[in-house]
């Protein structure tokens, strides 16, 4: 009894009389939506890979790959942190450096060294690492420990040799390890020198390690998009579905970034300069020609943020922060009115607490809007908490302008990009154009039962067509095969009014079914 899959034989061409089992796959895919809380940040840090997207979901996971927050521009870490404080909890973290940085090393003997340890990235944290050679657990052995702050040691023991043999056993174990237990150290890497002294316990400490974040510009932070990718390219299909270049307020770096976000279905927060004046923010936008739903242009007003590790109240882009609130919202929805998190001020209102208390004029938000950048302020129209006030992207057209339209639209074009794949190659038929409509119609129903689609009037939102209609013979001859998939989107109440009348001559209608119970 041949048991086969379907399609692996010719069943108009059987000669042998028998039973022929054939396994038919499930004829209808299914599509499950992609990811939309990914948040790709570029920046600075004080250890770690360069130019390596690197998964980080909180900030014990940022400090085991990159070390602390530093209080600099361009820091990576602080970009991460604020917008963790919103929520979000799923980064690509790309770590930039300007061509300066070194690797902190050490050499037991500066005169005739036996041994250098070298830090396993550049950056000051590697200057943190001390290497402690002591008498072993076995007898006439060694084991080194190595140290950083925020890792757990690493203890390489029974380490034997004599003369230079023991250094290369040393060095050895160190970057190989030492046992499926004991594997080679995620902190430094060690090369055996020419020295043949005997060991002696002593702990050496590494030094001149530099993050080569002196020189650090926006145009570093977008880097190249050539083989090994820099920069904001190594965020190329890694599934970002919002990006943020740690405080590039670099006008003339933000045509780029909307254009690798509308390559890469990735809303890039874009901000400006911190201090910046409502006049030449929007004179700057009309001069650096961005007008794209891809990007999110945020107003240069700062905002103060009480950094814990370093202990101190900073000033701080408001990127993370709206980046962060963004991923923690579903893709339908706006960033308007959304309360945000630990902003404890902006330059325009100051520090709470400190007597100042400027805010937006409707004139002043008025100028902002119309040229599409938003802005976080304190008072929103929901009460007295910061909140993004806006929720626009960089477009002027009413119709792509809201966040709401460039993340549902990544969403669903992410989505059928992940899996409507499967349907090509197949043969072109009736049943083809029923299981495309009916993957399509799956997924979009699906939306609908979540919320994410729906209409004023009870109406289906959305349609699929995929039949003879729009794939004539004269196309599908030629392995064409279209689906028209037109989905309408919720609008977000922006300019909620309410009519009030009152007064002594008001004559309040009476509708039947409306009467107050008990009183009609």
């Amino acid at each position: 009894m041949p048991i086969v899959q379907q399609g692996s034989i010719n069943t108009t061409a059987l000669v042998v009389p028998d039973l022929y089992v054939q396994i038919v796959p499930p004829q209808q895919t299914l599509l499950n939506g992609v990811p939309t809380n990914v948040v790709g940040v570029v920046g600075t840090a004080e250890w770690g890979p360069v130019g390596v997207p690197v998964i980080c979901s909180n900030m014990a996971d940022y400090a085991t790959a990159f070390g602390q927050i530093i209080a600099r521009k361009f820091d990576m870490g602080t970009q991460v942190a604020t917008a963790v404080q919103q929520g979000a909890n799923n980064f690509r973290c790309v770590r930039v450096t300007d061509g300066t940085d070194t690797k902190a090393t050490v050499e037991d003997n500066p005169t005739t060294p036996d041994i250098t340890f070298s830090a396993k990235y550049t950056g000051s944290l590697g200057n943190q690492i001390t290497v402690s050679l002591a008498t072993g657990s076995k007898a006439s052995t060694w084991k080194a420990v190595v140290g950083i702050p925020g890792y757990q040691p690493e203890v390489f023991d029974n380490i034997s040799g004599t003369g230079n043999a023991f250094w290369v056993a040393l060095a050895n174990a160190i970057n190989n390890g030492t046992g499926a237990l004991r594997g080679p150290s995620q902190i430094i890497t060690a090369a055996a020198n020419a020295g043949t002294a005997a060991p002696t316990a002593a702990t050496y400490a590494l030094a001149a390690g530099t993050d080569g974040a002196a020189t650090i510009t926006a145009a570093v932070l977008v880097g190249t998009d050539v083989t090994p990718r820099a920069g904001m390219y190594c965020l190329r299909s890694q599934g970002c579905s919002i990006g943020v270049l740690a405080d590039a307020d670099d006008s003339t770096q933000w045509s780029v970034q909307a254009a690798f976000g509308l390559a890469e279905g990735i809303y890039m927060i874009l901000t400006g300069p911190a201090g910046d004046t409502i006049a030449n923010a929007v004179t700057v936008k009309g001069t650096a020609g961005i007008d794209s739903y891809a990007a999110k242009l945020m107003f240069g007003d700062w905002l103060y943020w009480y950094d814990q590790v370093n202990a101190q109240i900073r000033l701080v882009s408001p990127q993370g922060i709206a980046a962060g609130r963004l991923a923690n919202l579903s893709p339908e929805q706006s960033s308007l009115n959304k309360q945000l998190f630990a902003v404890i001020g902006s330059q325009k209102a100051g520090v709470v607490g400190s007597g100042q208390a400027h805010t937006y004029s409707a004139a002043e938000l008025q100028t902002l809007f119309q040229a599409g950048i938003d802005v976080i302020t304190n008072p929103a129209p929901g009460g007295q908490y910061w909140a993004v006030r806006l929720g626009h992207n960089t477009s002027s057209n009413e119709g792509t302008a809201g966040d709401n339209y460039t993340r549902l639209t990544n969403y669903i074009a992410a989505t059928e990009a992940a899996g409507m794949g499967i349907y090509v190659g197949k043969v072109v038929n009736t049943t083809l154009f029923q299981n495309i409509r009916a993957t399509e119609l799956a997924f979009l129903n699906g939306m609908l039962q979540q919320g994410m689609l729906g209409s004023t009037d009870g109406t289906l939102p959305f349609s699929v067509v995929c039949d003879i209609t729009n794939n004539p013979q004269t196309r599908t001859a030629l392995g064409y095969v279209q689906a028209d998939v037109t989905v309408q989107y919720q609008a977000i109440n922006e300019k909620f009014i309410v009519n009030m009348q009152g007064g002594q001559t008001v004559v309040v209608p009476q509708s039947a079914g409306l009467q107050t119970p008990g009183l009609a």
